[in-house]
């Protein structure tokens, strides 16, 4: 059986983000009328078949509103990694005859355990949440009874929840073998363990890789990039070790951004001087003037999972709870050069 053409292997083909092919074939703006048309029928010939959420199931009756959770502090001034998981949620939703509603959880409502006015209002037939809350307010989501839950890019240790994750693990093991493969056996981790369960996957996956290599662990390999309070990733956190790595495996883009411009105020050159990888291949325009050595998260593909279970669970299908995890690919820009062609400093 022919393996089923996804969303990335569009993008890959035409050089562009997994976002730009999902807006394209769904008809959304931000995407010129000829890129749309290269992209569709590219789609058409390479054989590409909407997920499986997008098809209605004859049997069903009725439609469903889902009702989209989403931290105030997720959101930024610029289109956000969770904006965009939203979006592809919207589509995945409307193309199953359902209806797909965002609320922003503000830290006042966390504090005071106050329920989303969707849920209140009876609003929604089931709930997504984006991003990791704090445990006592994910509590109050389950509690609650009335609506099904399904989190997306975290779980928790509650026993029974339906979670959709990104592979943290293993895209990190597999981004840290390529980088010993172009001789790299200095490697720092960038990211805050513990501020988040994905950045401690990806420590997890990238401790993998150095271990069955041989490479012990350095505690001053390991930087810290963000307020763990606020969750907000800062320049100033990321202290450069005294013996510097030949690379920096980043928890994410945007970190792996910031990193690069603290190399470069400290007269270092990204790649020439030292490679640096992040995750998700994600970023805010004008962060970084490198092109990121990556590893993509399809987001296309989280959100048809999380809504492929959400609509089982409000349906009273059978369906085991459990974690989905979702593989990405590598995708390999300017920010790594092999240790051969490193200057020595």
């Amino acid at each position: 059986m022919a393996k089923a053409v996804k969303l990335a292997d569009i993008a890959e083909k035409v050089g562009v983000s997994t976002v730009t092919v999902s807006k394209a074939l769904s008809g959304q703006k931000g995407v010129s009328e000829e890129m749309r048309a290269k992209i569709r029928k590219l789609a058409d010939e390479m054989g590409y078949r909407p997920p499986s959420t997008t098809k209605r199931d004859p049997a069903r009756t009725r439609s469903y509103n889902i009702g989209v959770l989403i931290e105030e502090e997720y959101l930024d001034k610029y289109e956000s990694f969770y904006w965009n998981i939203y979006q592809h949620i919207s589509i995945c939703a409307l193309n199953c005859e359902c209806f797909a509603m965002m609320e922003v959880v503000s830290a006042r409502m966390e504090e005071q355990m106050e329920m989303p006015k969707v849920i209140r209002d009876q609003k929604v037939h089931g709930i997504i949440v984006i991003g990791r809350m704090p445990g006592t307010y994910l509590k109050l989501l389950r509690d609650n009874k009335t609506v099904p839950v399904v989190y997306v890019d975290f779980t928790d240790d509650a026993p029974i929840t339906d979670a959709v994750i990104s592979d943290g693990y293993y895209g990190a093991y597999h981004l840290v073998n390529y980088l010993l493969d172009q001789g790299h056996t200095g490697i720092a981790y960038v990211g805050t363990l513990l501020a988040t369960s994905s950045i401690t996957d990806r420590y997890f996956g990238y401790a993998k890789a150095l271990m069955e290599h041989g490479i012990p662990l350095r505690d001053d390999w390991q930087l810290d990039d963000r307020n763990v309070s606020s969750g907000t990733i800062q320049e100033e956190l990321m202290r450069l070790p005294e013996e510097m790595p030949t690379a920096f495996f980043c928890n994410c883009d945007l970190t792996a951004g910031r990193l690069i411009h603290k190399l470069q105020e400290n007269g270092y050159r990204v790649p020439e001087d030292i490679s640096v990888v992040g995750f998700d291949n994600y970023i805010y325009p004008g962060v970084c003037n490198v092109g990121i050595t990556t590893y993509e998260v399809d987001q296309a593909e989280m959100a048809a999972q999380a809504v492929q279970v959400l609509v089982k669970r409000m349906e009273g299908q059978p369906c085991k709870h459990g974690t989905h995890v979702v593989q990405g690919r590598l995708v390999i820009k300017e920010s790594v050069k092999g240790v051969a062609g490193l200057n020595n400093r």
